[in-house]
């Protein structure tokens, strides 16, 4: 575990030699983020003329006909960003030792947009989008990119699971799957998909930089932060054209390439950590890859858990739309769609602080921390509820 004062080392360490290339990740996020910001106008010109445009249904939020594609303008400055890494001197070392985990990022991504262009245009039935996804995770799986080892600290002494082949590419596929469609469940209004994009993507930077940090600067750890620093910048770029009023929706191109890209780094970050760099028994370093991806994807994924099991009991396909999301409940309690969004962000970020936090800061000073901050997310996703009942005594 890492000190406070350490990880304000880590930050103000310049790069070179094993050091941790900070400025050269900041240029990559910088770079993905300008130039999604630059090729989401141009999508969004395209997108109208396509006729790709999302037209106001009874479950949606939005009134007004409004472009998608926004995804193809994300996944350009994604790719931008991985190519303007490969040229960087600092960061050319991530290229060069036996990994293909860009590659597979950059192939894998390219494909489950192709598959949401199909979607966002024309539409796809459930089970055919189903297939699209399991088919970029695979293509994933085969360039390298799988979750291979598993730590379990319990025991005696703790143990090491290691995965062969098949099981860890049904894990893998598994896990892809499961983030993407979370992602594609929970973009219902503008702004909340690249926003929470955006916070994974900086929880799981942040924690391969402590990773580089522990390791000096394992060439292993270059791509999930690489992938990390590059996505984070394409919500970054994307956010200012879709949050509300959005005047572009990223789509099922979007949010699966979140989800897909989400999943990759967190796979591609697994099995990095070795035992002798936290000890056996220190559950939140050995399980850090896996307790990350489930803190900063559990507010999407229970709403998705929450969506099939509704459905389900409905009688009805678990894919089917329905206006039950947790955002529509927070917006029916009274919050404006901004502040719904502002809520789901600050439980998120809390969540994924508290992953990050607790294997680069004192382990103390991130139980207050939390505590505080989920006391203060509580508070501001029940202010519509206290005014109402303030009123009502009034």
């Amino acid at each position: 575990m890492i000190t406070t004062h350490q990880a304000t080392e880590i930050l103000a360490q310049s790069s070179g030699g094993t050091g941790v290339p900070i400025r050269e990740l900041l240029l990559v996020l910088c770079t993905a983020a300008v130039v999604t910001y630059l090729a989401t106008g141009a999508v969004r010109i395209l997108a109208i003329r396509f006729g790709a445009v999302a037209i106001p249904r009874d479950r949606d939020v939005h009134v007004q006909p409004t472009p998608r594609l926004g995804g193809v303008g994300m996944y350009v400055g994604l790719a931008a960003g991985l190519l303007f890494a490969q040229q960087l001197p600092a960061l050319t070392r991530g290229f060069e030792f036996d990994s293909h985990d860009v590659q597979a990022a950059l192939v894998s991504g390219g494909v489950i947009v192709l598959v949401g262009i199909i979607d966002d245009k024309w539409g796809l039935d459930a089970l055919t989008k189903f297939v699209g996804q399991v088919t970029a995770a695979g293509i994933m799986v085969v360039m390298g990119v799988s979750w291979f080892i598993i730590y379990n600290p319990f025991g005696d002494g703790g143990s090491t699971i290691i995965l062969d082949q098949i099981q860890s590419g049904l894990f893998t596929v598994a896990v892809a799957v499961a983030t993407i469609n979370a992602m594609n469940f929970v973009d219902g209004l503008d702004g909340l998909a690249a926003g929470l994009g955006l916070i994974a993507a900086v929880a799981i930077l942040l924690f391969s930089i402590g990773l580089l940090h522990d390791q000096g600067g394992d060439v292993s750890v270059y791509p999930p932060a690489m992938i990390a620093a590059a996505l984070a910048g394409a919500c970054l770029g994307f956010l200012p054209h879709n949050f509300n009023p959005a005047r572009i929706f990223m789509g099922d191109s979007g949010s699966m390439l979140i989800g897909l890209m989400l999943a990759a780094i967190s796979t591609s970050a697994s099995g990095r950590i070795p035992l002798t760099a936290y000890g056996t028994r220190d559950l939140v370093g050995l399980l850090a890859p896996l307790l990350l991806v489930s803190a900063v994807m559990f507010i999407p994924m229970l709403d998705m858990l929450l969506a099939v099991i509704r459905r389900t009991r409905a009688g009805v396909s678990p894919f089917s739309p329905d206006k039950m999301h947790l955002h529509h409940r927070l917006l029916q309690i009274g919050h404006t769609h901004r502040r719904v969004v502002l809520v789901i962000y600050s439980w998120v970020g809390v969540l994924a602080f508290g992953a990050v936090g607790s294997s680069l800061l004192d382990r103390q000073l991130v139980v207050v921390l939390v505590a505080a901050g989920l006391l203060a997310a509580f508070l501001f996703t029940a202010i519509p509820s206290l005014r109402d009942r303030r009123q009502e005594r009034g």
